[in-house]
């Protein structure tokens, strides 16, 4: 029986990747890692190699960059299926190691979806993966959710004003993937006043990290990387056990 194995690998400190996921990894007739058009190495495939042999690792091409063209975007998923689709014929295990976690805006939904419909039988499991947002948590001393707060996640793929909307209602909010939109970010933190305490970061754990607070910087920044991550906290009066 062929099984699919999305192993959410972290935001790319090698060291934040699970126990499990490490020998799941090791465990797989073969990991399959997602690269671009381009092929350049990606996050995924680099925090892989400190834990696989290059020689167990198959790069698939998705169109992780095409945005506009859906048409091409669908049939570069299609034919990134048909390879690993071959690949569980194959060799019985694949795991697809994705950035983050399989289930937060992952690359590994699409494929799971394709292989359902070309290998009927194969059996779909994850491993959960450490997000970006709590690894930018953790570095920047940005607490998430404490008592009855919400905990809002907006990829800026959708718009700044989605990202606005959710800044004008309660809790902490997360943004993902705004490094294209970064002067549209800082103006939507100013106008609601969320600029105080919010923290951006990028390359968490690489040898580029940045981690900055928004509150520093001199109007809105030029343009960040995309993986970019923006935590704004929920406005808070510092007492201990204020929001229980």
């Amino acid at each position: 029986m062929s099984r699919l194995i999305g192993v959410g690998v972290g935001p790319g400190d090698p060291e934040l990747v699970t126990v499990k996921g490490v020998r799941v990894l090791r465990e797989a007739d073969v990991v399959v890692v997602p690269v671009m058009e381009g092929g350049e190495q990606g996050r995924a495939e680099a925090t892989v190699l400190h834990h696989v042999g290059a020689d167990r690792i198959v790069r698939v091409v998705f169109a992780l960059n095409e945005r506009t063209d859906r048409a091409r975007r669908e049939a570069a998923w299609d034919a990134a299926g048909e390879r690993v689709a071959q690949l569980l014929r194959d060799r019985g295990t694949v795991a697809f190691a994705t950035i983050g976690d399989p289930h937060v805006y992952s690359t590994f939904t699409y494929l799971a979806q394709t292989i359902g419909e070309l290998v009927p039988g194969t059996v779909v499991e994850t491993v959960p993966g450490i997000t970006a947002m709590q690894d930018l948590a953790a570095r920047s001393g940005a607490v998430l959710a404490e008592g009855t707060e919400p905990l809002t996640l907006v990829p800026v793929t959708a718009g700044a004003a989605v990202l606005k909307q959710a800044l004008e209602g309660p809790g902490t909010v997360v943004a993902y993937k705004f490094g294209r939109l970064a002067a549209e970010v800082a103006t939507a933190l100013r106008e609601t006043g969320r600029t105080r305490g919010a923290v951006w970061g990028s390359a968490l754990g690489l040898p580029g990290e940045s981690i900055r607070e928004a509150s520093e910087m001199d109007g809105p920044p030029g343009p960040l990387p995309y993986l970019s991550t923006l935590i704004a906290p929920a406005p808070r009066d510092g007492g201990r056990g204020g929001k229980l």
